[in-house]
């Protein structure tokens, strides 16, 4: 097996993982972390959401192979519960969750938005969360939540 090294959240890490393992499944299994999810395995629904070099890409379906020598960030790489991320606090202070489930998709494809528009319109916010399938009914919140950090962050 290969060894695939690559940046998670800020710290390098290395595995050895057959190459057609999906990233999903590696940061759920050998590294232990519970924030990406797994929804469909088809890129329909964002739960397993992570950012590779900044970008949104659905890791259910990307080969762990194609993050060698990038930096991918999860949920939990945006911030602590002691130092929450702004869309985090956002998110809490605005009660833009009921079980959560979509959620660390939902924050990281925001952080990835705010990163590169920090002033976006509730348009900008609906096309940058479309790809995201949450079914608690809770939409007006989170684009209240991801407006308000905008405004926190600015």
């Amino acid at each position: 097996m290969p060894m695939l090294s690559f940046t998670l959240n800020g710290a390098a890490v290395t595995l050895d993982l057959p190459e057609d393992v999906a990233l999903l499944h590696a940061l759920r299994g050998p590294l232990g972390l519970s924030g990406p999810r797994f929804g469909c395995g088809n890129e329909q629904c964002g739960a397993c959401m992570v950012l590779v070099e900044g970008e949104p890409r659905c890791a259910c379906t990307l080969a762990a192979a194609a993050v060698a020598g990038k930096a991918v960030v999860t949920v939990e790489g945006l911030g602590t519960p002691e130092a929450p991320h702004p869309l985090q606090a956002a998110f809490l202070a605005e009660q833009a969750g009921q079980c959560g489930y979509c959620l660390s998709g939902i924050l990281v494809s925001a952080a990835a938005l705010l990163a590169r528009d920090p002033a976006p319109g509730e348009a900008t916010i609906r096309a940058a969360l479309d790809p995201h399938l949450c079914r608690c009914g809770s939409h007006n919140r989170i684009l209240r939540a991801v407006a308000r950090a905008a405004r926190e962050m600015a």
